[in-house]
């Protein structure tokens, strides 16, 4: 996919800080965390600059600073919030990297649909997986708890994680399709 114009890179990165603070924040409590899908997003359209290099930091350092404010609101602590908070980098690399390699290797095809999802899934794995073992090596709530039974216990969140990143994730594929073939229908419009 081609890069974004810078208009469109803050346009578009506006929009994903939006949501990611909206559903991180759980200023509904109907909508589920989009940060997952969020950075895969970010991976795909944010590469041009100034944005490129720019975009993983900023949206990781405002999901840290989302869960500061969730959690002083909270009374100043959380289970999830632990030594192990620093694995989410690599776990949210993962999503970044998978949208990044999309971008380079996407077509609008069939082709490019099961790249998209092949992309997307692989990478919520990968998400799930370092976030997880991070977790459960340093959070220090497992001591008791073999890696075995822990991850049988984990297990059962995956489908939850896979199916909000795919929603997430499908209605943007559906908009990001809808804007580009009326971008064609506009443009050949133009030319008759």
């Amino acid at each position: 996919m081609k890069v974004l114009s810078r208009n469109q890179q803050f346009i578009v990165g506006g929009l994903l800080l939006v949501a990611m603070i909206a559903t991180r924040s759980h200023i509904s409590s109907h909508l589920q965390d989009a940060s997952w899908a969020i950075f895969f997003l970010v991976g795909f359209y944010l590469r041009g600059e100034p944005l490129g290099r720019l975009a993983f930091p900023l949206f990781f350092l405002t999901a840290f600073a989302v869960d500061l404010v969730v959690i002083d609101a909270q009374g100043g602590t959380h289970y999830c919030f632990t030594p192990s908070y620093p694995f989410l980098i690599p776990s949210y690399a993962a999503m970044w990297f998978s949208g990044r390699w999309l971008a380079r290797h996407y077509e609008e095809n069939l082709f490019g649909l099961i790249k998209f999802v092949g992309a997307a899934f692989v990478a919520t794995i990968a998400c799930f997986l370092i976030s997880n073992l991070g977790f459960y090596y340093f959070a220090g709530k497992f001591e008791t708890m073999s890696l075995i039974q822990y991850s049988q216990s984990v297990a059962k969140y995956l489908p939850a994680y896979l199916s909000t990143v795919g929603i997430y994730l499908g209605f943007v594929a559906v908009l990001h399709l809808a804007i580009t073939h009326a971008r064609k229908l506009s443009g050949t419009a133009h030319m008759n």
